[in-house]
């Protein structure tokens, strides 16, 4: 039985946090029990018999949840690279060529098109000049306000020229920012 428990902690790959509130840890056997939680590959809850874990694996928990938090403080301290204007501007210019050509061939925005592909690209430049800064940094805010913003103005096909957008993005943006820096 204490395999188990060891080859349980030892096997998932997501921090655990103990949940060993003092109030009715009893379960139905009398038994007192440890509530495990994993929170980023399920929200489901396993409860242990404590007569499996030994005081050294609750150390091990505690441990780790310690060095987790510690891990999150120092990701949170990483500074992004500034955004470079003639990366944007170079950017924005392939952004807007594909949108054209997506759009067209869709036919999703009928004779808008051109209005559509200015409102996306404006929004695009901005988020670009202002505050792409590498990989990491690529977020999904100017694309909902691409759409919006096509869809309060009554133009046709908001969500689809949203969609083609931040498909776009997420396959060349990180891309190129690498070939242009030279970083991996």
């Amino acid at each position: 039985m204490a395999s188990l428990s060891k080859s349980l902690l030892a096997s998932t790959s997501s921090p655990l946090v103990v949940n060993n509130n003092n109030n009715n840890n009893n379960n139905k056997n009398g038994c007192r029990s440890l509530s495990l939680y994993t929170h980023y590959h399920s929200t489901t809850t396993t409860t242990m018999n404590t007569s499996f874990i030994s005081p050294v694996n609750l150390k091990l928990i505690n441990n780790n949840k310690r060095r987790n938090q510690h891990q999150i403080c120092k990701m949170a301290e990483y500074k992004f690279p500034d955004p470079i204007p003639q990366f944007a501007d170079e950017e924005t210019d392939k952004f807007r060529a594909n949108l054209v050509k997506k759009l067209s061939k869709k036919d999703v925005c009928g004779d808008s098109v051109d209005q559509v592909v200015n409102i996306c690209t404006e929004i695009f430049s901005t988020f670009m000049h202002t505050e792409y800064g590498g990989p990491g940094t690529l977020l999904v805010m100017p694309f909902i306000d691409m759409a919006d913003t096509i869809n309060e103005r009554d133009l046709p096909g908001g969500p689809q020229a949203a969609r083609f957008a931040v498909k776009w993005a997420q396959d060349h943006v990180d891309k190129d920012w690498k070939e242009w820096t030279g970083t991996n």
